[in-house]
């Protein structure tokens, strides 16, 4: 593919971004690779301690494809070495590590998600154990001796520690140090990553300078606020959208999302290039689109970037006959009960039933969704964890908007 004017590329990796450190570099550094013939490197870091990639993580993910598809070299790294660490970014106490096998099993599933999202061909994974875990003890003083405490407790999150006397150890020093260090190993050009990961991004270019090198560029995207319009999307919240989720449960995640919030999804969790998007909000603006046509769209786009346009097609006409009309959907998974998992003649507890029919992922889930009067039984809110089901015959029972199942005792 014919490489695209330098102007044009800084519009395309410009999108969305929230901190470019600094955009003359990053043109300088796309002239170079054009005056030089050679891709740029673009070094993304992933500490593998949550496996399950949801809309937050594409964010940067997104980016990383839009490098690939203008001709440069990605390389995705899984911090094997620092995963046993743990970053103690935006943490207000030390992180406890992650042992060789949880982090191995984490990264492998890293692996098989995010060629949902990148080229497979074009993406090299590479993991920062093959340069970290030969080091000596010679070799980390060496690399100790390059930064100072001082700079170190300029971190937000190290500071208010400090002054609030909470122990810092000196092992979490070193985690921004190993990832800048990546880039020398890598000798990246780019760095990507959210704004909570600034610090650790400024470090690399430091200690790039530090060994002869160019600094590399930092860019960094905004952190994706979740379904509940609030805080960061995050699984242990509750208010994600993941990418290996059904095709009805992601289009029904999005159509609840607060309407402000639909700007920032469009422009950076789908392809929909910036001139539509600012088309479609004027449009909204002045009244001539309605707000649930406008989340229909970004619903379908985002479902149709990981299932296909057919799957998001369906999901849709699911979403309509259960929400707009009331319905139950006809297709729902039938769950038959076995008869010791019964607490007597006919009876179930109702949090042993959301867990055995699928819907939940443990007891605790299960308690907190009744807590939030989201559990019906045959339409009928649910408003006591500790309620005991009659289970003689078919029920249907809810949990959310999307998710049901058909009980039967065996």
């Amino acid at each position: 593919m014919k490489a695209l004017p330098i102007d044009e590329q800084l519009s395309i990796l410009s999108r969305g971004a929230a901190e470019i450190i600094s955009v003359e570099e990053l043109r300088s550094a796309l002239q170079r690779a054009a005056t030089e013939n050679r891709p740029l490197r673009v070094k993304l870091g992933t500490d593998p301690s949550a496996p399950d990639i949801h809309l937050g993580h594409t964010v940067v993910y997104r980016k990383l494809k839009q490098f690939q598809d203008l001709g440069h070299e990605v390389y995705f790294l899984i911090g094997d070495f620092t995963g046993r660490i743990g970053d103690p970014t935006g943490k207000s106490s030390t992180r406890k590590p992650l042992t060789r096998e949880e982090v191995e099993a984490n990264a492998k599933t890293f692996a098989d998600q995010v060629y949902k999202i990148l080229d497979p061909e074009k993406t090299k994974i590479v993991f920062n154990s093959t340069w970290l875990a030969p080091m000596t003890f010679e070799d980390v003083i060496k690399l100790a001796s390059k930064y100072t405490v001082a700079r170190m407790l300029e971190r937000e999150d190290f500071a208010k520690r400090y002054q609030e006397n909470k122990p810092i150890s000196i092992h979490e020093f070193f985690y921004p140090l190993m990832q800048g260090y990546d880039s020398v190993a890598l000798r990246a050009d780019v760095e990507l990553g959210g704004t909570d990961q600034k610090f650790n991004l400024l470090v690399g270019r430091e200690l790039q300078r530090e060994f002869g090198q160019t600094p590399q560029v930092a860019l960094m995207m905004p952190l994706l606020v979740g379904t509940d319009g609030v805080q960061k999307m995050s699984k242990s919240l509750g208010n994600y959208i993941g990418i290996d989720e059904k095709p009805e449960e992601m289009y029904g995640k999005v159509m609840s999302i607060p309407d402000e919030l639909m700007p920032n999804y469009y422009e950076l969790v789908t392809e929909v290039p910036m001139d539509e998007i600012k088309t479609i909000f004027a449009e909204l603006a002045a009244g001539r689109l309605h707000p649930r046509d406008v989340k229909r769209r970004l619903a379908r786009e985002i479902v149709s970037l990981y299932h296909g346009l057919e799957a998001a097609k369906t999901a849709e006409e699911t979403f309509d006959l259960v929400f707009r009309r009331g319905d139950i959907p006809e297709d729902i998974p039938l769950v038959t009960v076995p008869a010791e998992e019964l607490d007597g003649p006919g009876q179930i507890w109702v949090v042993k039933l959301l867990v055995l029919a699928g819907l939940v992922g443990s007891s605790s889930e299960a308690r907190r969704m009744i807590k939030q009067g989201a559990v019906k039984l045959d339409g009928v809110r649910i408003e006591e964890e500790n309620a005991q089901v009659e289970l003689a015959s078919e029920r249907v029972i809810q949990v959310g908007k999307r998710k049901f199942a058909k009980v039967v005792p065996a």
